[in-house]
């Protein structure tokens, strides 16, 4: 990807699930060091964005294009999309059990690793990269021994996302509604986790319904989107807006 060209690109996305159309026309350019904030109301097309972004197979794409650092990506499956440095943080994310956070960890860590023909690494010298990202979102090595999400509170299953994000150092972040049901102290850790990642080579889509949020997080745009399109784009001073006007005006 050469400095000028786009992290993404959204052309005319049409979405389609059971024949319910979601996303119509969907149009967004994100650039590298930009955050983009969308909110929008309940139904809005939202979360299927960044299912249809990560390349969930539930939904049928019937037209337009996602172009990531440059190339068509709608054939590419999940785990290509992820190796490539596209993430997507969960709204819910699910509990495994019977499988460790430090096992799953290391094997995706391994799995990008040997994408990019680099050396995989042995559990000893896993401990020693996942340390220093814990560090970065305040968490106890305790947690590595524990199940997926197994038992966690929304705070940490929250955490648990933001700290696969940062491992495996994905260029385009898609945040779905990260601080829903957090408390004011897990949100801001979590925000903390999500500045340490940001730089001016990534790109973070953050999905939410508060502007809260974004005043930890700055966004560099922040989109509405309605009925499956982006209807207004604006400055942080937009989600301010709608925090006092709600949506209504926008009709």
């Amino acid at each position: 990807m050469n400095k000028s060209s786009p992290m993404l690109e959204i052309k005319d996305l049409q979405v389609s699930i059971n024949e319910n159309q979601i996303l119509k026309n969907l149009n967004l350019t994100v650039n590298k060091g930009e955050i983009h904030a969308i909110m929008g109301p309940n139904g809005s097309g939202k979360s299927t964005f960044s299912k249809v972004l990560a390349g969930h197979p539930a939904y049928s794409i019937t037209n337009g294009q996602i172009i990531f650092k440059g190339s068509d990506i709608l054939t590419l499956e999940p785990e290509e999309r992820s190796h490539l440095g596209i993430f997507l943080a969960f709204q819910y994310p699910i509990e495994i059990p019977g499988v460790t956070n430090e096992d799953f960890l290391r094997l995706a860590y391994n799995a990008k690793q040997k994408f990019y023909n680099k050396p995989i690494v042995d559990p000893i010298e896993f401990l020693t990269i996942i340390h220093e990202k814990l560090n970065l979102i305040n968490m106890s090595p305790l947690f590595l021994s524990r199940n997926i999400n197994e038992g966690f509170s929304g705070g940490e299953k929250k955490r648990n996302e933001i700290l696969q994000m940062i491992l495996l150092n994905s260029e385009l972040a898609i945040l779905d509604e990260t601080d829903s049901g957090l408390d004011i102290d897990a949100l801001k850790t979590i925000s903390l986790g999500i500045n340490n990642f940001m730089n001016s080579s990534k790109s973070i889509v953050l999905i939410t319904h508060y502007q809260r949020l974004l005043e930890y997080i700055k966004p560099t745009y922040v989109h509405v989107m309605q009925n499956g399109k982006i209807i207004k784009t604006g400055s942080a001073e937009l989600a301010k807006k709608l925090e006092k006007k709600g949506y209504e005006w926008l009709k």
